[in-house]
């Protein structure tokens, strides 16, 4: 019997799609774009997509499936179809194309060029019509700090437009020149010629100029001296301690002549954070980070290409750098220097940091990034009305009954085999309960699956069983409930008595488990040898964080912004960070039991051991001679810890 493929309706006749580079859109039936992609051969990206529907990644399929066409615009170059597919996402935000967020509105130091005297103000809006922009920084004080020293060797205009208006109109000074804080026209010090000039002094030192100025400073400080003009040497030497104090707020991280854009990035796969560093004069200017949400998978360089798009789209000439830094390149990357070029009317690198401080620098951007992306999964999880939306959308996308206020999540570890351990995470109306977290020890097991329909049937007992629903507290520090099953909460959950805790036997709306369609199934069977299919359960594999159900040939696709699939991608890490704590422990124990095993060496003596090696293997890889290094253990010990473990 031949099986047939299904395949989408509106796929392009063979040869209808041309070779040249172009940009292609989706759009479903009502004319929507869901999708904007570009080609340098249209023909071999767009044949990707209408592949057999059972090989495309689940995701791709979802779009796919969801369109009702597509269509494409040949172009020139693969330069023009760059240009063309970052006009047409602006243009019509596709939601399967991945979406940008920046974590705040931060706060920018901008000078208003357009203005007939321009001046400094702190602002957060881009738009101010010709305004030339620095920052961004983390902080509204920082920003303030840094003009307040500024102005002290450059004295543009600080005041207000209605104060210039009224003092340029009097002929009397603004309140702020009164008391020297505006040095601009206003002031009367000044004409409007010498206030443009010192304004464009202002910029040049704040886009990396500072040698130059520092340099001029110092001769005439040198020359007024000479000269026997005390005053005019003071006021250079508060210049040049004005600049000092700026240059010592941003540290020199790269050579003092490298102007860049570093960008670290984080992900995973609902998510990116970018940390993006603006370096001017080999010091950090600026810092953003931005949240991207992902709807298709998409790969490293891809999310490089797209995050380059964005940053440089509407940059001014000025804003863009000779030098771009980046974790990987994209495969269009000769194309994306082309374009920077023409924006920037000079030549533009994008690189690799491979080596040295700027290596060094993309890992502590790449860092940064990472405690970006671990919050922001952590302040989606913990806000009320996020967590209220994930469990009315489990419910509707699992056909619940009742939203899943208790959700139990289990993972089987094990290290090549061995050690294997389960754990047991608890969240409650969408937030953690560590204090009813457990782990399970499995004596013997086949594979993960066996592992898992093991655990289960021991938790599942505890339902028919209320009078045994908690250990007592004797049988919680031997860490014991039954000959089979070991319990350990977590450590960093809070001390809670017996009394208070609640019982073991409360049944859980939801069971998720760490795996795809042969862990679910496993643990599908674990519930119907139990007695107890009125528990719900679905399963989260990692590699595409599809959704599996129980008797389901295809998994449930949530979509990427879901806070539904947020909530179950967490339960998964945590069960995850769990387990690996729980089976590390296990193994420190044991390394433990086998050196107390062997004679004149004690507790103490175990803990500098571990700890002077690092780890077991370490110890195991010593040398009678390396052991015997550590203060306590002579030649004769160190050679019996040597044959215990090699033994």
């Amino acid at each position: 019997m031949v099986r047939s493929v299904p395949t989408v309706s509106y796929k392009p006749r063979p040869g209808e799609i041309p070779t040249n580079p172009g940009v292609y859109r989706f759009r479903d039936r009502d004319g929507r774009v869901l999708y904007v992609g570009k080609a340098k051969n249209l023909r071999a990206r767009l044949s990707n997509y209408f592949a057999p529907l059972h090989t495309l990644h689940e995701r791709t399929r979802r779009m796919v499936t969801t369109a009702a066409s597509v269509e494409w615009t040949v172009v020139a170059t693969d330069v023009d179809s760059l240009q063309l597919e970052y006009q047409w996402i602006k243009e019509f935000d596709p939601p399967f194309n991945v979406r940008y967020r920046d974590d705040k509105s931060y706060p920018f130091m901008a000078i208003t060029l357009a203005d007939e005297a321009p001046r400094v103000i702190v602002t957060r809006n881009r738009r101010i019509p010709g305004a030339k922009y620095f920052g961004p920084y983390p902080k509204v004080w920082a920003v303030h700090d840094t003009i307040d020293l500024m102005i002290k060797v450059f004295p543009i205009r600080t005041c207000s437009d209605s104060s210039y208006k009224k003092a340029m109109a009097s002929g009397r000074p603004c309140f702020p020149g009164q008391i020297g804080r505006c040095g601009g026209p206003c002031s009367m010090k000044v004409t409007i010629e010498e206030h443009r000039a010192m304004v464009e002094d202002f910029i040049a030192f704040m886009a990396g100029g500072d040698q130059r100025f520092t340099k001029e400073l110092s001769a005439r400080m040198r020359e007024a001296a000479a000269a026997m003009d005390y005053e005019a040497a003071a006021v250079y030497r508060d210049r040049l301690q004005a600049i000092d104090a700026v240059l010592n707020k941003s540290a020199l991280v790269l050579a003092a002549d490298t102007d860049a854009d570093l960008f670290g990035i984080a992900e995973d796969e609902l998510a990116a954070t970018v940390q993006h560093f603006v370096i001017r004069g080999g010091r950090v200017r600026g810092v953003r980070a931005t949240t991207i949400e992902k709807e298709l998978d998409i790969s490293g360089g891809d999310l490089v290409d797209q995050v380059l798009q964005r940053t440089y789209g509407n940059a001014a000439s000025t804003d863009i750098p000779r030098q771009v830094l980046v974790p990987s390149l994209p495969d269009d990357a000769a194309e994306l220097e082309a374009w920077l070029r023409e924006r920037r009317g000079k030549s533009v690198t994008i690189q690799v940091a491979q080596r040295g401080r700027k290596a060094e620098l993309m890992k502590t951007a790449r860092l940064n990034a990472q405690q970006a992306l671990m919050l922001h999964k952590t302040r989606r999880t913990s806000d009320y009305v996020a967590r209220t939306q994930a469990l009315t959308d489990l419910q509707e996308a699992l056909d619940l009954a009742e939203a899943p206020l208790r959700i139990e999540c289990f993972d089987v570890s094990h290290l090549g085999g061995t050690n294997v351990v389960a754990s047991m995470v608890v969240f409650e109306d969408g937030l953690p309960r560590k204090d009813q977290y457990r782990s399970f020890g499995v004596a013997e097991t086949t594979d993960d699956t066996d592992s898992l329909y093991q655990v289960l049937m021991r938790r599942l007992a505890y339902l028919d069983r209320p009078e045994e629903n908690e250990p007592d507290e004797s049988e919680r520090t031997a860490s014991v409930v039954s000959p089979d099953a070991e319990i350990v909460t977590d450590p960093d959950a809070e001390v809670v008595t017996a009394r208070k805790r609640p019982r073991f036997a409360y049944r859980p709306q939801l069971l998720v488990v760490d795996g795809g369609k042969p862990q679910v199934e496993a643990a599908a069977r674990a519930l119907r040898d139990a007695g107890h299919e009125e528990v719900a359960l679905c399963g989260i594999a990692k590699r595409l964080e599809e959704v599996w159900l129980p008797g389901e040939e295809y998994p449930v696709i949530l979509p990427r912004t879901s806070e539904a699939l947020y909530l179950l991608q967490r339960l998964r890490d945590e069960a995850h960070r769990f387990a690996i704590t729980h089976q590390r422990k296990r193994r420190r124990r044991d390394i433990q039991s086998v050196l107390a095993e062997v004679p004149g060496l004690g507790e103490a003596r175990i803990k500098a051991l571990l700890r002077h090696f690092g780890s077991v293997s370490a110890l195991k890889q010593a040398t009678p001679d390396e052991i015997a290094q550590l203060p306590g253990v002579g030649p004769k010990l160190a050679a019996a810890i040597h044959l215990h473990l090699s033994g």
